[in-house]
This record gives C-alpha cells, structure tokens and sequence, in this order.
C-alpha cells in the first residue's frame, strides 16, 4: 500500500487527482488581489543600496546591545505592568482579536505568548499542508490585510497560511499601543471579588520546569480587561476556561465535540462573550467552554471571533464598538459568518 501511494506522487496516470489543481482546472477563478495592495517590482537588474563586494559594519560595543535590549523590555514591563487589555495567546483569533482593537491608539494592548514564535496553528493549514481555506464573507477581512487569495463560489483560499499570520503580524506590531510578551507564560488569573482583573505571567522555560527547579514566583500583569485566546485542549490549551473551572468560576468544561465545520464556524462566532466579569473568551477556547464542535482546518470563524471579542472588549472599556452597532442584540454585517448550506447566519 504505501508503495502505491508513493508510486502516484512519482508517477500520477492520467486520471490521478495529482494532476489536477484547484489553481488551475476549469473552475478556477482569478486570483484576487485587493486593490490597494502594494505591487512590488521583480526587476532582476535591481542592486541593494550597498556595495556587497566590501561591505563593513559601523562599530559597536557590546554592552550598548544589552542596554538597548535590556531597557527597552523592561520600560515595556513597567508600561504594561496596568494596562488596558491583555490578550492571552497569540494564535490566529488572538492575532485578529489584537489588530482589530488597536485600531483604537488609545487602548494599551499586551499580548501574552507562550511560544517564542507567535501565531499558533495558523502557521499551516490543515495537517500540515500550506494552504489556508477561509469561508465567506471573511475574506472580507483579508481584503482589508491586503493578503491574496483564489477566489471560490463560497470560500478563498490563500496560497501559504503563513501569508496571513506574517502580514497581520507585520501590521499589528508597528502600531505603537501593542506590545507582545512572547516566550511568556500566563500562569494564573488575578481575580478580585469574582472579577478577573489581569494575568499571573512567568519565562515560559520557568513555568515549564516548575517540577524541576526550586520554587520560582511570576510577575503580574493588572488588567481592565482580559481576553483568554489559548486555543483546544492541550499543554497550554484553554488554560483560561480550565482555570476558571478550578476555581469555581464556570460549573463545567465539557470540552469540544467532533468535527463538523458548517456548524463549528457559526458556534464560535456566536458563543464568542465575556464568560465571567473581566474575561472574554475567544477562538478556539470557545468549543471547550460551551461543549461545540471543532471546525477543523478552515480559519475565517478564528478571524471573526477575534474581530467579535475585540468590540466586546471595546464594550467593557467603554468605547465605541461594533457590537452596539445598532442595538438589540445585532451586529455589524461584517462579524457574521453565514453557513454554507444554510441561509441562516450566526447571532452575535
């Protein structure tokens, strides 16, 4: 058997399904790529602004590198010692969660990682494959990233997930009210009269050794609104919900229930809220909370969710948001997600 199926990656008949793409059979639509996207030039006859051939370095001492890394770190610390909004987990929910409100430069944004690269699963797509599949209209989304797709009837498709989760990082980043702690752990919640008003954070390499090393206390991390983002069950998986289980916050955590992605997608959008005063629940996190089903590899219900927890988040600071949008219980047109066999939409 496994013979076989290498003999069809080596050498695919006529009638293999390797032969085929969705880039290029008959039912292909033009890629589509948003108008104001930049274009950048591919001329082979450009030089970089430097002579390659005698290239030096202006000098520096090292000490002066340490300062710079030193300083500005801990200055971020103290920054975000009390702040505005602390995103736990930087995956893809986490990531939109955080563009989308920092649209708003008056809101001070940490986000809290544990991995040192941030990002999450949305790195690749499904079982490790490249390809991102985002179900409309969230593609809506990425034409305000400015991110190519193929475009399908009811779907598009980016050529390399990692396009979405570098471009949203690069944008994210520059904008001066965020800061992302990654390589940092949120060990624990700080909960104050049934509120939760921050995080517990630690070295993600310390937390991880707890059982190894002698004991080693965390730093905190006050906020007025936290937003919990860590994804399914798993090492560092919904720890957020699972903490407030432990601590007789939520009455239970049924975990998420099997793959079904029409479903799944809508689940998540909807049931994106603040579970407990404080703390708003977001991604992934959202099917282990309240028993839904995991949606598998498409991504456009992660994007939205995050898009939903950040005006809610705005909601609880105060500030105008799109969940207000126009009272009774509605939401703007832009954080719902319709299913495909189905005319029904998902309610915020």
């Amino acid at each position: 058997m496994a013979s076989t199926i290498a003999s069809s990656f080596l050498c695919p008949s006529k009638t293999s399904p390797f032969n085929k793409s969705s880039f290029h059979a008959t039912t292909h639509k033009t890629v589509r790529l948003p108008s104001h996207a930049p274009r950048v030039s591919m001329s082979a006859t450009s030089a970089p602004p430097y002579d390659l051939g005698s290239f030096s370095f202006e000098p520096i001492k090292e000490s002066i590198v340490s300062r710079e890394m030193t300083r500005r770190y801990m200055t971020d610390m103290v920054t975000h010692a009390d702040t505005d909004v602390v995103i736990v987990g930087a995956g893809c929910a986490g990531l939109s969660c955080a563009y989308e409100l920092s649209k708003n430069p008056s809101v001070k944004i940490a986000i809290v990682e544990q991995s040192v690269s941030p990002g999450g699963g949305a790195w690749l797509g499904g079982q490790l494959f490249s390809a991102m599949v985002v179900r409309k209209p969230a593609h809506l989304f990425l034409d305000e990233l400015g991110i190519e797709y193929d475009e399908q009837d009811t779907y598009v498709v980016i050529k390399h997930a990692a396009l979405f989760t570098s471009t949203i990082m690069s944008k994210l980043l520059a904008r001066p009210n965020v800061k992302l702690f990654n390589a940092v752990a949120a060990e624990d919640l700080i909960v104050k009269d049934g509120r939760v008003g921050g995080v517990v954070t630690n070295w993600a390499l310390v937390s991880l050794n707890h059982n190894t090393q002698s004991c080693m206390d965390p730093n905190m991390m006050e906020a007025k609104v936290v937003v919990s983002s860590c994804g399914h069950d798993g090492p560092f998986g919904a720890s957020g919900v699972k903490r407030l289980k432990s601590i007789g916050l939520i009455e239970s955590l049924p975990g998420m229930k099997a793959l079904d992605m029409n479903s799944a997608e809508d689940a998540m959008v909807r049931l994106t809220r603040e579970v407990v005063p404080g703390m708003i629940v977001t991604g992934m996190e959202v099917a282990e909370i309240d028993g839904a089903p995991r949606m598998g590899p498409t991504f456009g219900a992660m994007m939205i969710s995050g898009q939903k927890a950040a005006h809610l988040a705005l909601r609880s600071l105060g500030l105008p948001n799109a969940v207000d949008y126009v009272g009774n219980n509605s939401i703007h047109p832009e954080l719902v997600l319709a299913a495909v066999d189905s005319a029904e939409t998902a309610d915020a």
